[in-house]
């Protein structure tokens, strides 16, 4: 018989942790990862810089204010919905991510202070048109002349 050799393995790197949440808002669902880094957000894939809007960045990035910022790298993917949407539920996903990375367990009591609809998802959605009317509770006014 062949003779058995053992190796001893060598001790495994330590992998970068991250995080993953999501959060939604009316139609718009998005999915963060948060890991330890150098302050790198993207959103979509792309820096999130170049979005456009100045007011849905400050709303992306509002739940890196509770914590360092440059310790973390934010990566957001957002789809359904419109700008405003999306951005709100990337700051839920950012907050909830950042909340279970991090465990410290006064951030989330910090930011349910300031904002509970930076942790909790906004459970709102539109109300589906009925018959008989040109939206959700309008009805068809009716003339005579």
């Amino acid at each position: 018989m062949a003779e058995e050799t053992t190796t001893k393995r060598s001790p495994r790197k330590k992998v970068l942790k991250a995080t993953v949440a999501s959060g939604k808002r009316k139609r718009a669902i998005a999915r963060a990862s948060v890991s330890k880094g150098t302050g790198r957000i993207t959103f979509n894939g792309r820096h999130l810089s170049l979005l456009s809007d100045a007011t849905a960045r400050e709303i992306i990035v509002e739940p890196l204010s509770f914590v360092t910022a440059s310790d973390y790298d934010v990566s957001v993917k957002a789809n359904g919905g419109g700008v405003m949407g999306q951005a709100q539920a990337a700051r839920t996903a950012i907050a909830k991510a950042l909340i279970a990375l991090s465990g410290d367990p006064t951030l989330k009591a910090k930011m349910v202070a300031f904002d509970r609809s930076m942790v909790i998802n906004d459970p709102r959605r539109v109300e589906p048109k009925k018959f008989k009317g040109p939206k959700a509770r309008a009805r068809f006014t009716k003339s005579y002349r």
